[in-house]
This record gives structure tokens, C-alpha cells and sequence, in this order.
């Protein structure tokens, strides 16, 4: 797992200083801002590094109508007001055809304004918030199932589990929020209620209270709805103030990074996934992705690299059904178009009513050998 986590943030690195040789008007320029430093880096890098394997094999077949695709990735720290600016600089001083791939819920809102005002898309958020499905928005096409859909999910197999004393640890933004909504309607379908909800500080996330708190409740599951520093942080903490309980977090942690970050706490931890199992060849997606990673010398793709994988993947095919010289209204369009496209063995399907995309939502757990298993 080290040597691919290594390979993730090398190629991380590679995309965020590398310089297209063909000349700028020949190319199809993609803009992305996320927090490639701060409390999310781990899951960001692997995420772009999956994109990156997909548009790097469609550039060695020549690109997307003879196109290649360059993608400028600017890191916003994970804040949100910085995202907002990266959002606007590469509109405007890029000139990118879409945004793309952009990580977290707040920061997804800081942007919105901007879609609406230059009229372009932002495609695959790395966000499965609710707010960003219902109402439609006309210009986010997501490609992940929603973070409601995810937490409901994981509550419901807890409680088929027998686990009936289930706590809520969420961060204090929009995130939380509404992953915390789709936990509670998990709570109304098993008939239970959490012994605890209690928020922590996004950017400042102190545990010295909640962690005895949790102990205190005699917890046998902790739904933890953060990042995969503070989700990392937090299991300590709990740990160190004599609990057990059984940790559980979302999608956003589905990374090798993550595994990493939590140690030797790692072990155990339940984690939902959006995509199928990321060793299944079964799955074409999964086989394509794992046949590319490879010939990169990679050893194969981490769940986060799925995500940014099949991003990668609506967005050419957007691309591709725009024409040549695509504009941001041609790719609107085509985007719009879109029916029954096969991701490999998962159907996509968008409409100017409908931008929510995939419905696929699974959980993990963490083995010994620090490597997801269903």
C-alpha cells in the first residue's frame, strides 16, 4: 500500500506542474481546484490521479476529436473562499471549457455562483451533498451517488448487526449536515435513535471533550462524518478515552491516504463506497482502471482513484459528444443528452431535470492487510 500511495502523490505532483507541449489553442482546456495540501490531500491526490490515468490514455489515442485534454489543477487548501478564486481564475485567466473534480460541500457552494455567472459546467464534484441533486442544478452534473444515500445505508447494516447504541461525530458545515440527515433517516428505518450528535470545529477540530463523551454513552458504533484527518484524530481520541466502539465514515475516506492517517486504528473501520470493490476485474470499470494503473506501474487503483476514474470518464464522453472545437454551451448540451452511458457495468444517465448520475452505494471494512474488503 506504501508503494502505491508513493505513486499517487508522484503522480499528483506530476500533474500539478507538468506543461502540455502542444500549444494552448489546440487543446481542451479542464480547470480543477482542491485542497491537494490540508486536511484532505490524501484523498485529493488519489482522486486526480485516477482522472489523470483515464484522460493520459485517451491523450495517447490522440485525444477527444483530435484534441488532447490538459487539466489545471490549483490547490485551495481545502477553503472554500479559495475556491471560489481558484473557480474564478480559471475561468477567466484559463479559460477552462468546465470545472471539474473539485472536493468538498461548502467549497462546491462557494463555486456555484460562478457556474451560473460564465454559464459552464462543473462536472464529478467530489461531494455526494444533497443540496448539489435537489433542486436540479443546471450546470453541476454529478457523477457519485448522494452522501444521504451512503449514511442511511451504513446506519441500516449497523442495526441488522444488532448494534442498537450508535453515536453521530459530525464537523460543524454543510458536509455534516447532511450526511447527519441521510444517518437519521437510517435511525428511522431500524426503529433507533443516536445516544449522541454532537458537531466538532471543521477547521479546528478538538476532540478532548467529545472523545470522553463518547466513552460516557457506552457507544457501540460511531458514525464519524469528517475528514480523514479529523476522522484519524478523533479515533484516537475515543480510543484514548477507553472505547471500542465500532468506527464508521463515508466515502470521502475511501483512500489509501486515509488508511495511512489512521494507523493502527485502521483496522476495523467500516468506510461506504460509491464504486465497486476496487480489485474486482468482475467489474469493467474496475478492469479498465486496474489495466491502466498497471501499465503505469502502478500496483492497481484505491476506491478514491475509481472516483476520479469515472469522473474522468462522463466528462470525455461529454467532450466527445460536444464535437470538434467544443464550447462550454456545446458541452452543456451534450452533457444534457446523455442516456443509458455504460461507465463499464454501471448506466449513467442525465437530463436537464435530473444531474444525480450513479445510485451505487456499498460498504467496506478495513483488513489487517490495510486494504478495503466487502
Amino acid at each position: 500500500m506504501r508503494n502505491l500511495s508513493t505513486a499517487f502523490r508522484c503522480l499528483a505532483q506530476l500533474l500539478l506542474l507538468s506543461v502540455a507541449a502542444l500549444p494552448a489553442a489546440a487543446q481542451i482546456v479542464v480547470g480543477q481546484t482542491a485542497g491537494f495540501t490540508g486536511a484532505v490531500a490524501a484523498g485529493v491526490q488519489e482522486t486526480t490521479a485516477g482522472a489523470k490515468l483515464y484522460f493520459d490514455a485517451v491523450n495517447a489515442r490522440g485525444g477527444v476529436n483530435g484534441q488532447p485534454i490538459r487539466l489545471v489543477s490549483l490547490d485551495d487548501k481545502f477553503t472554500p473562499k479559495l475556491a471560489a478564486e481558484n473557480a474564478r481564475k480559471l475561468i477567466t485567466e484559463h479559460n477552462v471549457i468546465a470545472l471539474f473534480l473539485n472536493r468538498g460541500t461548502p467549497h462546491t457552494e462557494a463555486i456555484s455562483p460562478l457556474l451560473m455567472e460564465f454559464r459552464l459546467p462543473l462536472v464529478g464534484p467530489s461531494t455526494g451533498a444533497m443540496v448539489l441533486h435537489e433542486p436540479v442544478h443546471p450546470y453541476i452534473f454529478n457523477v457519485r451517488a448522494t452522501y444521504q444515500r451512503e449514511a442511511e445505508r451504513a446506519v441500516q447494516h449497523l442495526g441488522l448487526t444488532g448494534l442498537t447504541r450508535i453515536a453521530i461525530l459530525r464537523t460543524d458545515d454543510s458536509f455534516g449536515a447532511d450526511v447527519a440527515a441521510g444517518a437519521v433517516k437510517g435511525f428511522t428505518g431500524a426503529g433507533l435513535q443516536p445516544v449522541m450528535n454532537e458537531t466538532f470545529n471543521r477547521a479546528k477540530p478538538d476532540f478532548s471533550a467529545l472523545a470522553p463523551m463518547v466513552a460516557k454513552t457506552n457507544a457501540q458504533a460511531v458514525v464519524f462524518i469528517g475528514s480523514g484527518a479529523a476522522v484519524a484524530d478523533g479515533t484516537r481520541a475515543i480510543r484514548a478515552a477507553g472505547s471500542k466502539a465500532q468506527i464508521v465514515t463515508m466515502s470521502n475516506n475511501a483512500s489509501g491516504g486515509f488508511i495511512t492517517q489512521m494507523g493502527e486504528n485502521a483496522r476495523g473501520t467500516i468506510v461506504s463506497q460509491v464504486f465497486p470493490n476496487a480489485r474486482s476485474i468482475a467489474s469493467p470499470l474496475v478492469k479498465e482502471a486496474i489495466e491502466l494503473a498497471r501499465a503505469k506501474g502502478l500496483d492497481g487503483v484505491s476506491p478514491a482513484m475509481l472516483e476520479g476514474f469515472a469522473a474522468a470518464k462522463v466528462l470525455v464522453e461529454g467532450l466527445s459528444r460536444a464535437g470538434v472545437g467544443p464550447t462550454r454551451e456545446k458541452l452543456l448540451t451534450a452533457l444534457n443528452g446523455i442516456r443509458k452511458y455504460d461507465l463499464g457495468g454501471m448506466e449513467l444517465n442525465y437530463s436537464p431535470t435530473d444531474h444525480t448520475g450513479l445510485d451505487f452505494a456499498d460498504l467496506s471494512i478495513i483488513g489487517a492487510d490495510g486494504r478495503f474488503r466487502r
